[in-house]
């Protein structure tokens, strides 16, 4: 099975040819435990090149000076996994925080095989977060809706922390019911993989000042 997308995304992303070979593999992997784990939306296989791969990677191009990143409820590895091999040459550390042991498992393994130097952790969010203050980016891709991504984060977006958050058609409304409870500093960028999709850059956050 090939995605005809696979040679575009990889010409444009710039990455050598053995970065393309990791991630051949990722691709390889996410296939042979998808009938088991159910890591992703059976439909989005065929277009995993598109769908999955690019959308980690246009990430990277938002923070190319960030060295390290957290990655919250990561699945199947994305974006995180996908990020620490695209970005294994730029010297990127990447956390992956995942609360199913049976998908850290496909983590652990699928890092293992590509020689990636990412950590994965079995744990919950809200239990580990304060371990990880001073990362330079942390991101969550079909996670949870902002609100609560903004609670989790918190102690690492209030202290200097950039927040990466793919976000769908309802981003707008998913910003007004955060705004209820957050002071939010952000921006949303465009996505290359989907003209309803934005990426919501969080740069600053504060509680208001009447909670």
């Amino acid at each position: 099975m090939s995605d005809p997308d696979r040679a575009r995304i990889l010409g444009a992303s710039g990455v050598s040819r053995e970065t393309a070979e990791l991630l051949d593999l990722y691709v390889a992997q996410l296939r042979r435990w998808q009938p088991i784990k159910n890591l992703v939306g059976p439909a989005t296989l065929a277009e995993v090149w598109s769908r999955h791969i690019d959308d980690a990677l246009q990430l990277l191009d938002l923070a190319p000076e960030a060295r390290t990143w957290l990655d919250l409820g990561s699945g199947a590895g994305i974006p995180g996994l996908i990020l620490a091999i695209a970005g294994r040459e730029r010297g990127i550390q990447v956390d992956l925080i995942e609360s199913n042991a049976r998908k850290c498992a496909f983590l652990t393994e699928t890092a293992r095989l590509t020689g990636t130097p990412a950590r994965v952790r079995n744990a919950r969010i809200e239990a580990v977060i304060g371990d990880y203050q001073g990362v330079d980016i942390v991101c969550a891709r079909a996670l949870a809706p902002m609100t609560q991504l903004l609670a989790w984060t918190e102690p690492l977006l209030k202290t200097g922390t950039t927040g990466l958050f793919p976000k769908g058609r309802d981003v707008q409304a998913e910003l007004t019911q955060a705004a209820a409870q957050w002071r939010v500093v952000n921006d949303l960028v465009p996505s290359r993989t989907d003209s309803e999709a934005r990426i919501v850059r969080v740069t600053a956050l504060a509680a208001p000042s009447h909670r």
